[in-house]
Order: C-alpha cells, then sequence, then structure tokens
C-alpha cells in the first residue's frame, strides 16, 4: 500500500527541508551563541594553557596554585568576550551584578577543573606517581577533562543567570491575551 493511500504524506525533499529550516528558525541563535562562546572559550582556554604551563614549568609553582592563576586570568578574558560578543544583542543588567555571578559560576567551573586535577595528580598519583603526577597527565586532567566539564555548566549558568535574557528588540511579539505570535 503505498504512503498515499492510507492518508500519510509522502516524504519529499521539500517536507524536510520545511522541517530543518524550522528548526535553524527556531535554534539558529544557539547555534550562533554557542560558535561564539566557543571561540571565546578557546582564545581564554590558550591564555589558561599557557599560563599554567608557564606558572608550573618557568616558575615552579605547586600545581592547584598555578592552575587558579590560570583561570582566573583566562576568566577576565572571557567576561569580556562573552559579555561584549556571545551575548552583547542581551539586555544589560548592570556590569556588576553581571560579573559578580559571572566570576562565581567561574568559581564553580574552576572548582570542577581544580576536582578533576586533584583527583588525576593526587589521588590517582598517590596510587601510580610515575603515571598521574607528570605535567602531560595534569594537562589532560585540568586542561582536557576538567576543562570540558567546566565549560558545558559556565555555557549554561551564563545564559541561564548570568546574561539574562533578550534585549527588548529581540524578544518575540505578543499578541493579545498573552500569546506569542509565530
Amino acid at each position: 500500500m503505498s504512503s498515499t493511500a492510507t492518508g500519510e504524506q509522502p516524504s519529499s525533499p521539500g517536507t524536510r527541508r520545511g522541517f530543518l529550516l524550522h528548526l535553524w528558525d527556531r535554534f539558529g541563535h544557539l547555534v550562533h551563541e554557542l560558535g561564539k562562546f566557543g571561540t571565546v572559550g578557546a582564545i581564554a582556554f590558550a591564555v589558561d594553557f599557557a599560563l599554567f604551563n608557564l606558572a608550573k614549568a618557568s616558575f615552579g609553582w605547586e600545581t592547584l596554585t598555578a592552575k587558579t592563576f590560570s583561570t582566573v586570568v583566562a576568566a577576565t578574558v572571557a567576561f569580556i568576550g562573552n559579555r561584549f560578543w556571545t551575548w552583547r544583542h542581551r539586555e544589560r543588567s548592570g556590569m556588576a551584578r553581571e560579573y559578580s555571578l559571572y566570576f562565581f559560576f567561574n568559581a564553580v567551573g574552576l572548582g570542577i577543573g581544580l576536582v578533576c586535577l586533584a583527583i588525576s595528580h593526587y589521588g590517582l598519583g598517590s596510587l601510580w606517581p610515575s603515571v598521574f603526577t607528570s605535567l602531560v597527565a595534569d594537562n589532560i586532567a585540568g586542561n582536557i577533562v576538567g576543562a570540558a566539564l567546566g565549560t558545558f555548566f559556565r555555557f549554561w549558568s551564563y545564559r541561564r543567570f548570568v546574561f539574562v535574557g533578550p534585549a527588548a528588540s529581540d524578544a518575540p511579539e505578543v499578541v493579545a491575551e498573552g500569546h506569542q505570535s509565530p
């Protein structure tokens, strides 16, 4: 039996294209935000990576101190990029509020990274010191695993709590009785 005999609409390239356009209309802004957030994050990651390795190898700083320092500097770079580029279209809720919340959530993200680094360096390092106390292992734990987990948390929290909503010009039109227009 054909799909037209059963009353179903045949699947056509136009139907799929319409569905994809609908998805893009609905989630395209999120894709743009993720791209910008990723670009800012890549720059901040490079700053974090360079400063962490400089502090450890050149200055001989302790592992967690070096990571804390590098993350604070990188977070400042990321705040500037995210505030003035990634979420520039969102309403401002006060620089002091945004900066405070940003650094609070960044501290939580730092904590996530430090926990990963501490588990690797001190926890697993006590069992296999030749493997888990090396600079390579510290970079994998802190700059790959910890950074990835912290990044997921940061994107969600910044978008949800720090850069709170669209600017009035980006808000959907409101039709009678509080319904949004399509």
